[in-house]
């Protein structure tokens, strides 16, 4: 769509399920409202469904100035159709410049949808993003063929600037409660559903390492399967999850939900140790998030250490089995680590 007059407005549209805002749209906010205050805009959140009246709130708190929550109870449950036309009316009258989705299973459903019924483009599992202070416009980095070269796109004529960024690539910001916002109330039915949802079961497979906030990662460098076993034990004296690249889970060595990368989850965890990984950047992108990353390789050329904090030239599996003997003998401080609302979607 090529607005007739541009609102430059940042938006993100927040993504729930029963009520609960899914972790990404604050992790989007957060960087929202860094590039806002960059060039001074507003930012503004769109969330639709059958919603508790602290929502808006929550929103404001992560970074919001304004916040839409289109509530009724006929869309309680999240379906692409008639929340897709719902954010397009709002968008078509809103008019806002850059539009923002969390590369979730629903949101890579919804926002192409909503992307083509705009005439708009969209770029989709962005690793960074920024505004480019000359033009003005949102500049979209993603890898691209097949990993080995980050594209930077742009999109300079249609509007809005949409994109979708992966759960965990950016970092999820302190809430400010003392924030001030406008929260806009909108009661809207779902409209005579074309789809007739018979039953909703949950995911058995719903496990989740995205949200860590200490992981150890494996690599092709440890060697053999049996090797996995240093790696939890090494998490759990750490008080850690832990997870692997590609190449362990197409063995069969690890569980998919475990794999950490351009085809697997994006992690931003406060401390990361990554043990025989080679860091290729379908490996880094979904890395790039981590506060501290201690790595662990034998070859002193490997790309990991690029993105290092700190680099640990050597045979990693010596290093874990030194590590944990330490770890035995002197426990370090273990922090629960949790919050007092789960996400579940």
């Amino acid at each position: 769509m090529n607005f007739s007059q541009k609102n430059s407005e940042i938006w993100v549209y927040a993504e729930q399920h029963a009520g609960v805002i899914h972790p990404v749209a604050f992790e989007l906010l957060g960087t929202a409202r860094k590039l806002a205050d960059d060039r001074g805009l507003r930012v503004t959140a769109a969330v639709i469904g059958d919603l508790r009246a602290s929502c808006g709130e929550d929103l404001i708190a992560a970074g919001a100035d304004h916040v839409f929550l289109v509530t009724h109870e006929t869309l309680k449950l999240p379906m692409e159709l008639p929340y897709e036309e719902i954010l397009y009316r709002l968008v078509s009258r809103e008019q806002p410049d850059i539009l923002l989705f969390g590369a979730t299973p629903f949101g890579r459903s919804l926002a192409p949808r909503l992307a083509a019924h705009l005439g708009t483009g969209l770029t989709a599992d962005c690793t960074s993003l920024s505004i480019d202070p000359e033009s003005g416009l949102l500049k979209q980095v993603r890898p691209a063929f097949g990993g080995s070269l980050m594209a930077e796109i742009v999109c300079p004529v249609m509007r809005p600037q949409m994109a979708t960024v992966r759960p965990g690539v950016f970092p999820r910001p302190t809430p400010d409660f003392t924030r001030g916002g406008n929260i806009e109330r909108i009661w809207q039915p779902a409209g005579t559903p074309k789809v007739t949802v018979l039953r909703t079961e949950a995911r058995r497979d719903g496990r989740s390492i995205a949200g860590a906030k200490r992981l150890v990662i494996a690599g092709r460098g440890i060697g053999l399967k049996k090797n996995l076993a240093l790696v939890e034990e090494l998490a759990t004296l750490l008080d850690a999850d832990w997870g692997c690249t590609r190449p362990l889970v197409e063995n069969g060595w690890c569980e998919s939900f475990r794999q950490v990368g351009q085809t697997g989850c994006s992690v931003s965890p406060e401390l990361l140790v990554s043990v025989g990984v080679s860091g290729a950047v379908q490996h880094t992108a979904g890395i790039a998030g981590a506060k501290q990353i201690i790595a662990v390789n034998k070859d002193p050329a490997a790309q990991i250490f690029a993105s290092a904090s700190y680099a640990v030239e050597g045979d990693c599996v010596q290093f874990m089995k030194s590590l944990i003997s330490e770890l035995r003998a002197n426990p370090p401080m273990r922090t629960i680590w949790g919050s007092s609302e789960e996400y579940n979607g």
